[in-house]
């Protein structure tokens, strides 16, 4: 994945509601199942660890929002 895919995907995570997360997260495990090259494999891991750390975020933050 390039830098400009890479900007992009975290642009979108900063905006994207939590189901379109959800989707994008479908999207992935459906292409995880086409995809063979080691590159394909590797991108999508890498969108797959920045939206799981998107994930993370919000939920620590609706945490402190509670405390």
């Amino acid at each position: 994945m390039d830098k400009t895919a890479i900007k992009t995907l975290i642009a979108w995570l900063a905006s994207a509601s939590d189901d379109d997360i959800q989707d994008k997260l479908d999207e992935i495990n459906l292409a995880e199942k086409k995809v063979k090259s080691k590159e394909g494999l590797s991108d999508l891991a890498l969108a797959r660890r920045l939206i799981d750390e998107e994930i993370i975020s919000r939920l620590d933050f609706l945490n402190l929002k509670q405390d």
